[in-house]
C-alpha cells in the first residue's frame, strides 16, 4: 500500500471513529428540553398507520391515474411487419 492509500484508510479510520464516539447511545438517555412523548401505539395502530395507510394511498393515486387517463392509443403495437393503409388499399 503506498503512502497517499495508507493516509487516506488512517483519515478513514478517525473519521469514523470520531463519529461513532459522537453518536453514543449514552447521550439518548438524557432527554431534551421540550421532550414529551404521548403513549405508544398499538399493534393494529402501527400496522395501520405503517402498512395499511401506505398500501391504500398508492392503489388511490394508481386508480385516479388510470380512470382520469386521456390517452387513446392503448393498443399494443403490432410485431414484424405492419400492413399500412396503402398496403390495404392496394391489395
Amino acid at each position: 500500500m503506498d503512502k497517499k492509500n495508507a493516509l487516506r484508510a488512517g483519515a478513514l479510520a478517525a473519521g469514523t471513529t470520531l463519529m461513532l464516539l459522537m453518536s453514543s447511545p449514552a447521550l439518548a438517555v438524557t432527554p431534551d428540553d421540550g421532550d414529551d412523548p404521548g403513549q405508544g401505539l398499538s399493534v393494529i395502530d402501527t400496522l395501520g398507520l405503517f402498512v395499511v395507510a401506505p398500501i391504500g394511498l398508492f392503489l388511490l393515486i394508481a386508480g385516479l391515474v388510470w380512470v382520469l387517463d386521456g390517452s387513446t392509443d392503448r393498443h399494443p403495437k403490432a410485431k414484424g411487419k405492419a400492413k399500412t393503409k396503402a398496403a390495404v388499399k392496394a391489395s
